[in-house]
C-alpha cells in the first residue's frame, strides 16, 4: 500500500518541531555541540532507550551526569575499572550496572580504536545495498567483539527490528528540525525506520504492515511503504507519527 502523502505531510509540518522533543532521550544529544560528544551521548541515549519514557530520561541522566561537558573526552581519560566502578550500583529495567560498563568500555574502545562511531559503522557500511539492514548487524558485532550488553545491542542472530540501533542512526543521520544530523557520509535513502509500539500501531493503523511481529522484516516492510513517498529519506516521517500517536493516545 502506497502511504496518503498529504497525510504523513500534514503531520510532519505539525509535529517535526524542536518543541516537540521532550520527553524524549533525543533531548540529550542537544546538550552538547561538539559532534563526538552527540555521537557519544546519543548512542547511551538510545541505547537505554527502552521501558517508561520518564525512568528513561531518569537513566540516562544518570550516566551522563558524571561525564560532565564532554562524555568522549570523559570516556577518553576514565580507564575500565573507573567505568565498572562508577556505575556499579546502576540500574535500568532489566540492564544493571555491570552491563552498562560493559557498554561503556566498549564504547570507549570503539572510539579510541575507529576514533568515531561513525567510523566504525563505514567500516561495514555496503553504498550499493538497499538499506542499512546488514551494516546494523555488522556494526553491533564488531562494537560487542570483546563482550556483550545484551540489554543494551541486541544480538543480531535474534533479527529484533533494532529499533534502539535505527533511533540512533536517525538521529545521526539526518538533520532537519529535530534530527541534528552529526553525520556526512550515511544517506537517509538507506535509513530504516525505528519500530517502537507506537510506530508499529500506526503503521498498521495506516495499512503499512498486516505482519505482527515487530520484527527487521515488519520494520523494512514498513520502511519500503515509507520510501514509496519519500525514496531520498523514508525516516522522514518516524518522528511526527510517533509523537501524534502518542498524544492521540493521552501519552506525553
Amino acid at each position: 500500500m502506497i502511504p496518503d502523502k498529504k497525510l504523513l505531510e500534514a503531520a510532519y509540518a505539525r509535529f517535526n518541531k524542536s518543541e516537540f522533543i521532550h520527553p524524549d532521550p533525543l533531548e540529550f544529544v542537544y546538550h552538547y555541540e561538539a559532534p563526538a560528544d552527540r555521537e557519544a551521548a546519543g548512542f547511551i541515549a538510545a541505547a537505554l532507550a527502552y521501558g517508561n519514557v520518564s525512568q528513561i530520561l531518569k537513566s540516562v541522566e544518570k550516566v551522563l551526569a558524571p561525564m560532565g561537558p564532554s562524555p568522549a573526552r570523559w570516556l577518553a581519560k576514565t580507564s575500565a575499572k573507573e567505568i565498572t566502578g562508577k556505575f556499579g550500583a546502576f540500574k535500568h529495567r532489566f540492564t544493571t550496572g555491570r552491563e552498562l560498563a560493559v557498554f561503556l568500555i566498549n564504547l570507549k574502545s570503539a572510539l579510541e580504536k575507529h576514533h568515531s562511531l561513525e567510523n566504525l559503522f563505514l567500516k561495514h557500511y555496503r553504498p550499493a545495498e538497499e538499506t542499512l539492514a546488514e551494516a546494523v548487524y555488522a556494526f553491533v558485532d564488531d562494537f560487542n567483539l570483546k563482550a556483550r550488553a545484551p540489554t543494551l545491542t541486541p544480538c543480531p542472530e535474534k533479527k529484533s527490528s533494532f529499533k534502539r540501533l535505527n533511533l540512533f542512526l536517525r538521529w545521526m543521520v539526518r538533520h532537519d528540525a529535530v534530527d541534528p544530523g552529526v553525520w556526512k557520509k550515511v544517506p537517509p535513502a538507506k535509513l530504516i525506520v525505528p519500530l517502537d509500539t507506537h510506530m508499529f500501531q500506526v503503521a498498521r493503523e495506516l495499512g503499512l504492515t498486516g505482519r505482527k511481529d515487530a520484527s527487521m522484516k515488519t520494520a523494512l516492510e514498513i520502511t519500503a511503504a515509507f520510501r514509496k513517498v519519500s525514496p531520498p529519506d523514508p525516516v522522514r516521517y518516524d518522528f511526527a507519527l510517533t509523537r501524534a500517536g502518542i498524544r492521540r493516545r493521552g501519552g506525553v
